[in-house]
């Protein structure tokens, strides 16, 4: 089970990828393909073509961590857009949503109020 906080940013490659990359063959997806730098402590998703495998990599202060789950029966939801993007950044509930096999496409959510990210 992960407990992450809400600040943490989440970054969702929609690309299938191959599962028999390790730490620096992800890390390297997450520079190419989400443009995000794999040190930055951020999580960088990455799901399989079959959506049944999910690889979680991130930098915990001095080496990368790789959380990996494997769906015995099933597939991991992945949202849709309507857009062709490779990488999608979501909030860490929408991931524990996902984990847990819920289909965030049928998820009717409540107007938030969201603070606009200063860059």
């Amino acid at each position: 089970m992960l407990s992450l906080p809400s600040s943490v940013r989440v970054l969702l490659c929609l690309l299938p990828t191959d599962m028999r990359r390790s730490f620096d063959g992800l890390a390297r997806m997450a520079e190419d393909v989400i443009r995000e730098n794999p040190l930055s402590g951020h999580l960088f998703v990455f799901c399989n073509r079959r959506h049944d495998r999910m690889k979680i990599l991130y930098w915990d202060k001095d080496g990368y961590a790789l959380w990996y789950k494997r769906l015995e029966e099933g597939n991991f939801q992945m949202p849709s857009l309507n857009d062709q993007k490779d990488a999608l950044e979501i909030s860490a509930s929408d991931l524990l949503v996902i984990l847990d096999g819920i289909d965030l496409n049928k998820v009717k959510r409540l107007k938030r109020y969201k603070r606009s990210r200063i860059l």
